[in-house]
Order: C-alpha cells, then structure tokens, then sequence
C-alpha cells in the first residue's frame, strides 16, 4: 500500500541519551525503506548516527514535511507542538520517556504502529493551544504558546500571589495563592491535575483555571468555554514579582499591574494515533487504575 505521508519530519529530546542516536537511526533506515524522504531539525542532526541528513531549522520542516515524528518524552512533543503550531503538520509521539500521555507509541512497537499510519490507518484528534500575552502599561511587551498549561507563579518569593482574574470582560474574582494554571484540556492530566483539577476529555472546546495553593479553600478549580478570554493581572500590592511559565519549558517575567491575557490559539495541532488508541486505556495505565474485576 502506498504511504500517505511522504515527507517525514523527525525531532529528538533536547537532551538526548545514548540510545537516541541509534533509536534515530532505526527509525530513519525504516522511513527510507517505506520510500519516504526523511528530515531531521538542527537539534536533532547534532545526535543523528547517520550521513545524508536533510538538516532544517523547524520552520522549514514544517513548511516542507507533511508528517512531523517527535521521539522522546511527552516534553518533546510539547516543544515540537508550540514551534509548529502554524503550519498544521500531523505530529505522531514515539515514546522514550516514561510517562508519555502524548507520545503513545512504545519504542517496541514503533515499525508496526508506524506502517499502520503511513497506511492511513490512524485516528486524527485536534488539540487546541493557548496563546498568551504580557501586557505592561497597554503595551504588548511579551507572547509565547502553550500547548499543556500556562502557569502563573510566585517567584522567589515565599509569600503569597494575589492577581484579578476577569473572563470575558467580567470580573471572576480576587485571590490569593501561589499562582494558578490555565490549562488546555490535553494539560489537564498535567500540572493542573496534581493541583487538584479535573480531568478533561483532549477533544473538548474548553481550558481550566487551577489555583494552586489557594489561601481560601473557596477557590476550586473552573472549567470555561475554549472560546474564552481570560485576563490575569497581578498586584500591584508589595514587591510582587512572578512569573508566567508556559509548558514549563518556557518562562517570562511579570510584575506588578502587568496584565497576562490568555486565549485559544487559532490553530490546533493535529495527533495521529494508532488504530487500537484508547483514551480511557492510557488513563488507565498511566495513573494506575483498576481494571475489569
């Protein structure tokens, strides 16, 4: 059967191991003897056991490739996810981490789970991302992309965070805690979930509001709209410093009066999973769950 991905884009962990190389070149010789033509971005040649590479930075690869393959942890697919956001390029997650809730393909199982795909046989799910926005005295001073959660936080500092939170023009609350987590429905088995929040189906049109460490055991975790606005503004009470925390991967400093606006990203990154995925099995699995009596 003819593959239904040509171009094959393929990223690594940051920080690779002495496996990677040689799981890289694995799966590189098994795309070329499928017929496809293999690239790798800048990071990732650096580990690469292998000559002939098509080295790229991860814009090119997103313009030219059509499926894009992140080896690693769910962290690498989180990276691969925000810098590729805009070219709507299918991701498929290959697991060498240990949770790996994104990256659901076991490296056992990668030549068979990956012929499944290239044959076109896959289930394709869209996961919304969140933009976010620092906005100081009505100017656009910094902006990054969350693909699990944005997290507004405390920094250096052992006392509490107080911020204002307004949804859609209206006003939520006040509060004081070590910060919150805004989380995308695919973060929200993530961070959000040990600060006590609900688990939320990936597929859904929706984000989370997570206090974390709230001084008032009143704020509980809320679950709004994907359509929503949400703006955060810190105080300006004290010396508050804090620091807003995308993915943690990413970190950008506030202060305070400075307002953190956070809305759905127009693009949705698409992931490609195996014909036998199951949702409710990796929750399963992943969180120790009790199976069938």
């Amino acid at each position: 059967m003819p593959n239904e991905f040509k171009k094959i884009g393929l990223i690594a962990k940051k920080y690779a191991n002495a496996d990677i190389g040689e799981h890289l070149s694995n799966l590189a010789n098994f795309l070329k003897d499928r017929e496809c033509e293999v690239y790798v971005d800048n990071s990732t040649a650096s580990i690469f056991q292998s000559q002939n590479l098509n080295a790229m930075t991860r814009q090119e690869m997103g313009e030219k490739c059509d499926l894009i393959i992140a080896l690693g942890g769910d962290g690498t697919l989180l990276s691969a996810a925000r810098s590729l956001s805009t070219y709507g390029t299918p991701m498929v997650g290959i697991n060498l981490g240990t949770l790996g809730f994104l990256t659901d393909i076991a490296a056992s199982q990668t030549n068979e789970k990956l012929s499944e795909i290239l044959d076109g046989k896959y289930i394709a799910e869209d996961r919304l991302l969140l933009n976010v926005q620092i906005i100081r005295d009505g100017e656009q001073i910094n902006e990054s992309i969350a693909f699990n959660d944005v997290v507004v936080h405390k920094w250096e500092e052992a006392r509490m965070l107080e911020f204002e939170t307004i949804i859609d023009g209206g006003f939520v609350n006040t509060q004081r805690s070590d910060g919150l987590i805004i989380a995308t429905p695919t973060g929200s088995t993530a961070y959000a979930l040990s600060g006590g929040g609900p688990i939320v189906h990936p597929t859904l049109n929706a984000f989370l509001l997570v206090p974390i460490c709230p001084h008032t055991l009143s704020q509980r975790p809320l679950v709004v709209h994907g359509d929503s606005k949400v703006d955060v503004t810190v105080s300006t009470a004290g010396h508050a410093r804090a620091q807003v925390t995308c993915d943690g991967q990413i970190n950008l400093g506030v202060i305070g009066g400075d307002m953190i606006c956070i809305k759905k990203l127009e693009k949705q990154i698409t992931i490609l999973h195996p014909v036998d995925y199951n949702y409710y099995e990796v929750l399963r699995a992943k969180l120790h769950w009790g199976g069938h009596h």
